[in-house]
């Protein structure tokens, strides 16, 4: 879809240390129809995945527990932080991205994902598309110990709580990642669990 209300985009590098960050220059109409100047920069890390592992037997989630240095420095005094396992979709299909990383993250091996909606989760900076997911497990399923990619210094801990445990995390405001929140959110509107 066109948006004939943005006119000369320009581009500037500013990083390409870690991912990519950009200043752009652009015209945008205003609804009285005069055009106005705007600046904004956009980080670009690629696009990305989570997903929610249950189990309906157990009433059981799996969720991951690591170091996140932005928390740390605006906040969270011990800078670790609970999740949805998720990653980077480094080129593959959303569904093979995120079951490459649950297996590395959290050790088990899926074969079926259930899509559940994608979210910008950041908008006014960040231009990645999350997708996020839904699937059973089991304990059959379990291939490692999980903790992240070997080379990838996560040092990722798997944490297997009951459902309305990680919830009632949430309602107290022990887990304030927000794609889990969403996720943890889906499951109880949804009666998965």
């Amino acid at each position: 879809m066109q948006n004939n209300k943005i006119k000369n985009i320009s581009s500037e590098l500013l990083s390409d240390n870690w991912y990519t960050l950009r200043k752009f220059s652009y015209e945008y109409q205003r609804p009285d129809g005069e055009w106005e100047q705007h600046e904004r920069e956009a980080y670009d890390r690629g696009n990305g995945a989570t997903i929610l592992l249950y189990n309906t037997a157990q009433k059981t989630v799996i969720l991951t527990k690591q170091f996140r240095l932005p928390t740390f420095i605006n906040g969270n005094a011990s800078g670790m932080l609970i999740e949805t396992c998720a990653g980077l979709l480094d080129n593959d299909h959303p569904e093979e991205a995120i079951k490459r990383e649950t297996e590395e993250e959290t050790g088990y091996q899926i074969s079926e994902v259930t899509p559940v909606f994608q979210a910008y989760m950041s908008p006014g900076s960040v231009t990645e598309i999350l997708y996020f997911f839904t699937a059973e497990y089991s304990k059959a399923m379990q291939v490692s110990e999980g903790g992240g990619a070997k080379g990838e210094t996560e040092n990722i801990e798997v944490l297997e709580l009951p459902f309305e445990k990680a919830y009632a995390l949430f309602e107290k405001g022990a887990i304030k990642d927000g794609k889990t929140i969403m996720l943890l959110q889906h499951l109880k509107l949804k009666g998965i669990l």
